[in-house]
């Protein structure tokens, strides 16, 4: 029986972070913000997204070139070739 009790000391600091009824409370991993797709509560399983609908529209719009990152080249050069050196 004094082993059963030394198990009960040592996880008590359990019982620090459990609530009434012994359901313990977790702190959210990511602050829930707005959906960018329609601005509701995102939700936990499709973050930043409110929905697998809101997640899927957003993936559409990636995939079919929607959204485009800037690319800007420099004027005369093509990215690949080195400048010309001066030998003089």
């Amino acid at each position: 029986m004094a082993d059963r009790d030394d198990t009960k000391d040592a996880g008590s600091s359990d019982s620090q972070t459990q609530g009434a009824g012994g359901v313990g409370k977790v702190a959210p991993i990511r602050a829930k913000r707005p959906c960018p797709e329609c601005g509701r509560q995102s939700a936990r399983d499709t973050y930043p997204f409110c929905s697998t609908r809101c997640k899927n529209l957003d993936l559409n719009r990636w995939l079919s070139g929607a959204y485009a990152i800037p690319v800007r080249e420099a004027e005369g050069q093509p990215a690949d070739e080195e400048p010309p050196q001066d030998d003089g």
